[in-house]
């Protein structure tokens, strides 16, 4: 048995931003063979489940690098449902653990009521903020990276027309759909081109939604009629659900990429999906956990100060092109690369009510 599968546990029911964009992101430094630290952390994941291929999979490689390079036991309570949440975090505080990692908007209400209860405990929360003295947000200003996702969606379409889609109407992801509509819009100035975007409406903030994170029938059918519209570039914001945007392009044959969001899908996504996979809108949660971590056992003081991630400090960006390198031409690659520049100097800005 691996590992992981020995420390998962069922769900149990007993029991103002201010870190600057140029502070340098987490370094990972892969020493391993830590000595053991006092502190032991415990991370309670949402209703998507451990192996979402988003973030919950990537904050609990950040546990996992925690205990190799820190020394801290670890240990994770997975939610299957959304009746797990509250009861897992209180588990987990029920530990006696020094540090509690909870992921998405689902846990925040259960974070803050522990919180509040246990202020000498260190939470931290992926992609949400919670207002309280010991708990860290962990979050990422992905419009900057979707922007660039957005640039080189409008650059490489053969229709003239891309797509998004979310798994619901919430910041952490409407904030990646404004910064792709935002940067198919700056391509367009660019070049005089008119490439549509169809998903989303910044003015509105509001348009297609799946209203879930898991069903991946759900993003297929989304996806389906999408590409009916003429979509041959999609970003679906919508975890596991998102899967259905390769499988809708599969079975049109209509050879549609897919954007993926989080982790790169290129080393968590089915073999199959790799020949449609354009790049990943990355976020480092792994690094910024493993940095949370970090600065408990340093420390031992509890905190609120978030840590963001931002092109600046790497904690987001674009991944690889992989297979589909050759669709990218060195001329466009020069203009994102030019643009990534403008981003992080201010010259442009990326605007999103959505914004950490």
């Amino acid at each position: 048995m691996s590992r992981t599968a020995l420390r998962l546990v069922a769900p149990v029911a007993l029991v103002a931003l201010a870190l600057t964009a140029c502070q340098a992101a987490p370094e990972q430094s892969g020493d391993g063979d830590a000595a053991a630290s006092d502190v032991c952390a415990q991370m309670v994941t949402n209703s998507g489940g451990l192996e979402d291929r988003s973030f919950n999979q990537a904050s609990w490689a950040g546990m996992e690098q925690a205990e190799d390079e820190l020394g801290v036991d670890v240990n994770v309570l997975v939610s299957t449902s959304e009746s797990d949440l509250a009861p897992n975090v209180e588990a987990a505080v029920g530990t006696g653990c020094d540090f509690v990692l909870t992921v998405g908007y689902e846990l925040a209400a259960a974070t803050g009521e522990e919180a509040e209860a246990n202020p000498d405990v260190q939470f931290a929360i992926v992609d949400e903020v919670v207002e309280a003295p010991n708990v860290r947000p962990i979050v990422f200003d992905t419009a900057q990276a979707s922007y660039l996702a957005g640039y080189l969606a409008a650059g490489v379409t053969q229709t003239g027309v891309v797509a998004t889609f979310g798994g619901g109407n919430q910041p952490p992801v409407t904030l990646f759909m404004d910064g792709y509509v935002q940067g198919v819009d700056a391509y367009n100035a660019a070049h005089g081109t008119s490439v549509q975007v169809l998903g989303w409406d910044v003015e509105a903030q509001d348009g297609i939604f799946t209203g879930d994170f898991e069903n991946v029938q759900l993003g297929q059918a989304t996806s389906q009629s999408l590409i009916a519209q003429g979509a041959d570039v999609i970003l679906p914001v919508a975890g596991q659900v998102g899967e259905g945007a390769f499988l809708a392009s599969i079975d049109a044959g209509s050879s549609a990429l897919v954007i993926w969001v989080d982790s790169d899908g290129y080393e968590t996504l089915p073999e199959e999906y790799h020949p449609l996979l354009l790049t990943t809108v990355e976020k480092n949660t792994q690094a910024f956990v493993v940095q949370a971590i970090s600065d408990l056992v340093d420390s031992g003081e509890v905190t609120d100060e978030p840590l963001i991630g931002t092109l600046e400090n790497e904690g987001v960006g674009l991944a690889d092109y992989h297979d589909l390198a050759d669709r990218v031409s060195p001329e466009l690659q020069a203009e994102l690369d030019a643009l990534r520049e403008q981003i992080v100097s201010g010259e442009v800005t990326v605007e999103s009510p959505s914004a950490p």
